[in-house]
């Protein structure tokens, strides 16, 4: 497949530079800084508020993470390269999203050591832990396809950055401007909030409605990349 060969290419770029292993390392120094902290201090064996934190740290990386993805191949020209070969706008761009997401996935599971030691030492209740870190796995991959479309935008990657953090801060807190609206607005509004789309899965719910929102986030954003970058391929 030739997403397999964009997917490979990216994923060895992340790890043939300093970048994955830094943002790995930050974010498993924050991981283990929120775990350590919050069981010493309540001696609560449940991660709930451990994944909220280390999501809201992922939001902070995430555009770190993206923003290269495509601004990177315009501003060194190697995207010309890329389109004019056999390789499709959608293999480019799902191959790209795809080795992000396989560098937070490899973040994620050595995370899991926390709920390990927790088993081993406690009690924990284990279903809101499986389906936080579902819901983890989730917005982690909304995180990603938004970066993604933000350093489709613009070849600069600081601005992709910028960007891709400001959308996520828009999606993130819109459910705080629900009591400003009424009715079906207010419903809109907090609809669409990755914040409360979370709220069932820390609770161990596996809800099908917030499920279906955020794959369904996670295409929108990787189309309307592909469509971006397809526009700007045949311009």
């Amino acid at each position: 497949m030739k997403v397999w060969v964009i997917y490979k290419r990216e994923l060895k770029a992340y790890f043939l530079s300093p970048m994955a292993y830094v943002l790995l390392g930050f974010f498993l120094l924050l991981s283990g800084y929120f775990f350590s902290t919050f069981i010493l201090s309540t001696q609560y064996a449940m991660m709930s508020p451990i994944l909220g934190n280390m999501l809201m740290a992922f939001m902070f990386i995430s555009p770190i993470l993206t923003m290269r993805l495509l601004a990177e191949e315009m501003k060194t020209g190697t995207d010309q390269l890329l389109m004019t070969s056999p390789i499709t706008t959608t293999d480019i761009v799902v191959g790209k999203f795809l080795a992000a997401l396989t560098v937070y996935l490899l973040g994620l599971v050595i995370t899991f050591l926390y709920p390990i030691y927790l088993k081993l030492f406690g009690s924990p209740d284990m279903g809101p832990i499986i389906t936080g870190y579902i819901g983890m796995l989730l917005a982690g991959a909304a995180f990603i396809a938004v970066g993604l479309f933000a350093s489709s935008l613009t070849e600069n990657q600081m601005i992709a950055g910028v960007i891709g953090f400001a959308l996520l801060l828009i999606f993130w807190i819109i459910n705080w401007l629900g009591d400003a609206f009424q009715g079906k607005a207010k419903q809109i509004v907090e609809s669409i909030s990755l914040l409360q789309r979370l709220d069932s899965f820390q609770k161990g719910i596996l809800s099908v409605n917030d499920i279906v929102f955020f794959l369904s986030f996670i295409v929108f954003f990787v189309f309307v990349s592909i469509m971006v970058v397809d526009k700007r391929r045949w311009s």
